[in-house]
């Protein structure tokens, strides 16, 4: 298990130089994005790797890995809102928009191993198209309770499923690096 934490974190490292980079470029634009916006990136993104999986074309440069990085991004911006829970759309300093993005992954990498530990890894046998089907599974479901005015009976919220989210794509691309799944 200890190589997981090694490939989990080069691939978050990966995944937040590019946050950092557009952060940067962009400021924290992003701050006026809302759950259904959110969720509707990320699922923008997961339905274009599902698609080049389907017909084994990508006429636009950006590769699987980097979708899949950008869904990372895009589900650790949802966590953010989640967490600082109001409307302003102020700009952040980068220092604590990188302070943020390091809580969220660590709930997440937490996560990681609890369920690994449960689980056995059963992801390492898994496909990249059962990762990216996931994926939008996750965000029909946040899409209902986004319906439901965020409310649930009995199933986890809107920020356990963009946990599960950040786990399956950083998943998909420890196997890209591993050579286990198509770039």
């Amino acid at each position: 298990m200890e190589s997981t934490y090694v490939e989990y974190d080069n691939a978050v490292e990966s995944c937040k130089k590019i946050f950092l980079r557009k952060t940067e470029d962009y400021g924290t634009s992003w701050r006026v994005l809302r759950n259904i916006s959110i969720v509707d990136q990320i699922f923008i993104k997961a339905q274009r790797i599902r698609n080049i999986q389907q017909n084994q074309v990508r006429k636009v440069d950006d590769d699987i890995p980097y979708e899949f990085q950008g869904i990372v991004n895009y589900a650790i911006i949802g966590l953010i809102q989640i967490e600082l829970d109001n409307e302003s759309v102020e700009d952040m300093p980068i220092g604590i928009v990188e302070l943020l993005f390091d809580h969220k992954i660590t709930q997440a990498r937490s996560v990681m191993a609890d369920k690994n530990h449960d689980y056995g890894e059963a992801w390492r046998d898994m496909s990249q198209e059962s990762f990216v089907d996931l994926i939008l599974m996750k965000l029909l479901r946040v899409k209902q309770i986004i319906t439901n005015d965020g409310r649930t009976l009995v199933s986890e919220g809107i920020d356990a499923n963009f946990i599960d989210i950040v786990n399956y794509s950083i998943f998909a691309l420890i196997q890209i690096e591993a050579g286990k799944h198509r770039k």
